[in-house]
């Protein structure tokens, strides 16, 4: 796609869309859009473009979706109410998503961490983030001495950088992949991958990053499966429906900045019931999403033998 200009890029992305659905009726392929969640930017743009859009999604066979509001929006886009299922979210699907607390375990005795310590692990921050829960820290341990802090940075080249802000506040940090580093730490920073899930086991408190001093949130689905509260920032844009639902229910806490942040995060430490009560709340969100694995996937198998 070599054009710059709006025009051209429409017409670049409609002849490639055109020729994709062509190619697949040729074969006789059937088209299928699963886990179709609808942000609200995605909807004003499709909305804008309808009469670009339109037609391909006319052409899909089958849309799964995450939630019954989700039909009328879709078919009001274009896309065949016949063909239009209500099957919940892949994503919040809790079937399968399992943590391990043996090796996270291993690390923090290894730390002098004992179990009984409180400990507070942010998932996925953004900048900005570290320095407020460092300072949150530095506020909670005069009332909680053995608080322990738990930092997983969305970025881990960031881990530096984050570094020298725990230092400059005065916290020594330890990171992950370093066997030989201090013998006792403030702060834990996750600079590996794929296991942040495994650390949500043996938290106390959960904050869900990049939803305090950035915009969109990231996926609390893993930390309520592990049975631990959940804290969030205002900006959970990315899982709007999901953090709605939660915080109706009073399945999280949402918070506005870094005082209600410190505050929620001590009424959790002083009140562990409060923090039951939002597991189960919260637990019970995710439970309306069971199974949507599966049923996509059956729907898919179904689709597919009627093409055959």
């Amino acid at each position: 796609m070599t054009s710059q200009t709006p025009e051209g890029t429409y017409e670049a992305l409609e002849k490639y869309g055109r020729d994709l659905t062509a190619l697949a009726r040729q074969q006789g392929i059937p088209l299928a859009l699963v886990n179709a969640r609808l942000s609200p930017r995605s909807e004003s743009r499709f909305r804008k473009f309808r009469w670009f859009v339109r037609p391909y999604f006319q052409k899909l066979d089958l849309v799964c979706v995450p939630e019954e509001s989700d039909v009328e929006r879709w078919q009001s886009l274009g896309v065949d109410r016949a063909r239009l299922r209500r099957v919940g979210s892949i994503k919040f699907d809790p079937e399968g998503v399992a943590s391990r607390s043996a090796g996270p375990r291993k690390v923090l005795d290894a730390l002098g961490i004992e179990p009984a310590r409180p400990i507070v692990v942010a998932g996925s921050t953004h900048p900005g983030e570290e320095e407020i829960l460092a300072e949150l820290f530095l506020k909670l341990r005069g009332e909680f001495p053995d608080l322990f802090l738990i930092i997983a940075p969305r970025h881990v080249e960031r881990t530096r950088e984050i570094e020298a802000q725990m230092r400059r506040l005065g916290l020594t940090t330890g990171r992950r992949s370093d066997s030989q580093g201090p013998a006792q730490v403030d702060c834990l920073l996750l600079d590996t991958t794929g296991e942040l899930r495994d650390w949500y086991a043996i938290a106390t408190i959960v904050f869900i990053g990049k939803s305090l001093t950035a915009h969109g949130g990231q996926n609390p689905v893993e930390a309520i499966v592990a049975d631990r509260p959940v804290v969030f920032g205002p900006h959970m844009e990315n899982f709007a429906t999901l953090s709605r639902a939660l915080c109706a229910t009073g399945g999280a806490l949402q918070v506005n900045d870094e005082s209600s942040l410190t505050n929620a995060i001590a009424t959790l430490l002083r009140d562990p019931e409060k923090g039951e009560l939002l597991v189960q709340a919260a637990r019970g969100v995710l439970g309306r999403h069971r199974g949507a694995t599966e049923r996509t996937a059956r729907l898919l198998h179904t689709l597919k033998s009627h093409a055959s």
